[in-house]
């Protein structure tokens, strides 16, 4: 294991993330983490070692707020070897009741922020000639639930950046991996990290049962925060880690179920979408 190296967290303050930092720590790494305010952050992970951690107030919707938290990170430990995008909320409710207010809020920290991060990073990975991106998605972007229409378009729309990323940035020595966990159990489903919009339009049968199921499970989700952590640390000391991590046995049988059947549709479509083309 590689302790000297400094990991890049984003979203530290609860959940996932801080679960991550604090694993990072007991490890020995030198960990940089992000959150809205650095004192509760700094409160939260309960260290005050600065030799090993930097606690950074970042407004990731601010790339000059994001720039300004690399050049810290770069002055505190001279590297970034690992980042973590791990910043995001859940969003439930139908695509006609969501304001296009919200949509563009969450596309901002689900999506935005990530890229920004990822910008804001690439050159000092570039010129180490090494680099590893851990992007925290969602199995909701591969296989979605009613009531999760625009959640799971922020999650999917991360899932594509990082598959082309990863191509992107290969001959730098640069790695990506895109998470793509099921229900964990952390604070996802608390009212701190969820913008629910109780749908009060007749109908949307599916959408209303699925959310009731899903606001039910909260405390309750299979997934261990400390076992995804340490998956994490684990993938970062690999010389090979996955594009795509799919975690949680929820999350494993529901992507292998979608990918059966999208085989089985795309064979049954095949002579159709062979017959788009000009015929030589």
């Amino acid at each position: 294991m590689n302790s000297s190296k400094v990991w890049y967290v984003t979203g530290a303050s609860q959940g996932l993330g801080l679960t991550l930092v604090k694993k990072l720590l007991d490890n020995g790494y030198r960990v940089a983490a992000t959150s809205r305010t650095a004192d509760s952050l700094t409160h939260a992970v309960g260290i005050c070692d600065k030799t090993r951690f930097l606690s950074l107030a970042v407004d990731l919707t601010n790339i000059d707020s994001i720039q300004e938290s690399v050049a810290q990170t770069l002055a505190a430990f001279g590297q970034i070897d690992v980042v973590v995008n791990n910043a995001g909320y859940g969003m439930a409710g139908t695509v006609e009741e969501i304001t296009g207010q919200q949509v563009r809020d969450i596309f901002n920290i689900n999506v935005h922020a990530a890229i920004d991060v990822t910008k804001s990073v690439l050159p000092v990975m570039r010129q180490q000639g090494a680099g590893y991106f851990i992007n925290i998605s969602s199995v909701a972007g591969f296989v979605g639930a009613p009531g999760w229409s625009v959640y799971s378009a922020t999650k999917a729309a991360l899932t594509a950046f990082s598959e082309v990323l990863a191509a992107d940035v290969r001959e730098f020595g640069i790695k990506v991996t895109v998470a793509e966990p099921s229900g964990f159990r952390t604070g996802f489903l608390t009212k701190d990290s969820l913008a629910f919009t109780e749908s009060k339009i007749e109908g949307y049968k599916a959408v209303k049962k699925t959310q009731e199921r899903y606001l039910a499970m909260n405390g309750q989700q299979a997934g261990d925060p400390e076992k995804a952590a340490e998956l994490f640390i684990e993938l970062a000391e690999n010389p090979e880690p996955p594009l795509h991590f799919f975690m949680g046995a929820d999350a494993w049988h529901r992507a292998t179920e979608k990918l059966s059947a999208m085989t089985a549709e795309t064979e049954r479509w095949k002579a159709k979408s062979l017959g788009a083309d000009f015929q030589s």
